[in-house]
């Protein structure tokens, strides 16, 4: 049978709605009734079941489309190139933040694909670099004057989930002095001048994202599962909420429950109400949805 989609007032007005709003943060039942006076988010999901082939593995060609169409959509751009140089100068020095955890590492195609079209918009190849935990001593890095922002969607011990605010805990040196309190200040990382204002892209590989872990390290296949996606955005804040929404309506899909996690991702919300980052109340969230949404969830 095929399972209804859960729109988002479904989402508020059921127990799942009320789980997330906790999981977002105490303010996030305040920002509603502020909603006509704060800022909007878009973020784009496109999602395509061939992306993978027989094997499981990821077609790159697929992978592409996909990334050109969600950019187009975001910038709202008719043509691919041109929707990158919106976003990108072939002047620009560019740092791309991946994410490198072995059980779960940002897609190679993924990675790419978008460096492939930093080299279209006429960047130059000694001025992209693709890297992790050696951010704070890539020479790229250190003039770089765009981010883009790229890492798998998944959940996680410290912060709830790993997502675009999580990423960035690599440039600072102390990453652990962040894991207080659910990593609740990861925002103020993105204060830090190495990063501050540079970040042009953020990008969550949902392509097999992670919807249920207890414990540090964690990663069990059982959880993963092939969601075939991208969530493309500006803004950080909101596609980590949208992204805690999917894994969280997939555990409810999975286990008939929201099954707790080791912490909630209240970062989110703190990301929004203390350092002014972006959006977390998912009514001012525009989800722009493209391609197959059979079981999206979203």
């Amino acid at each position: 049978m095929k399972k209804r989609l859960i729109t988002r007032r479904d989402f508020f007005r059921a127990t799942a709605g009320m789980a997330i709003a906790a999981a977002l943060g105490p303010e996030s039942a305040n920002l509603a009734e502020a909603r006509g006076k704060e800022s909007q988010a878009r973020v784009v999901l496109i999602r395509d079941p061939q992306v993978f082939d027989r094997d499981g593995k990821i077609r790159g060609v697929v992978l592409q489309k996909m990334l050109d169409e969600g950019l187009k959509a975001l910038t709202e751009e008719a043509d691919s190139l041109r929707a990158w140089k919106k976003r990108f100068r072939k002047e620009d020095i560019v740092g791309i933040k991946s994410n490198a955890w072995g059980k779960m590492p940002t897609p190679e195609p993924l990675e790419s694909a978008i460096r492939q079209r930093l080299l279209d918009v006429g960047i130059e190849e000694k001025n992209i670099s693709i890297d992790d935990r050696g951010v704070l001593e890539n020479p790229v890095f250190l003039r770089a004057t765009a981010l883009v922002n790229v890492r798998p969607l998944r959940t996680h011990f410290w912060s709830g989930i790993g997502g675009c605010l999580k990423n960035y805990i690599m440039f600072v040196p102390n990453p652990s002095a962040y894991h207080g309190e659910a990593c609740a200040d990861l925002g103020k990382i993105w204060t830090d001048p190495r990063v501050r204002g540079k970040t042009r892209l953020n990008l969550l590989s949902v392509l097999t994202p992670q919807f249920y872990g207890r414990g540090p390290h964690f990663f069990d296949r059982r959880y993963v599962w092939p969601y075939g996606g991208i969530l493309l955005g500006i803004d950080p804040v909101a596609l980590d909420a949208v992204g805690a929404r999917l894994l969280q309506l997939k555990r409810i899909a999975h286990f008939g429950e929201d099954r707790a996690l080791d912490v909630q991702p209240t970062h989110i919300s703190v990301a929004e109400k203390k350092y002014q980052l972006g959006v977390s109340d998912l009514d001012r969230i525009q989800i722009v949805r493209l391609g197959s949404m059979e079981d999206a969830l979203i």
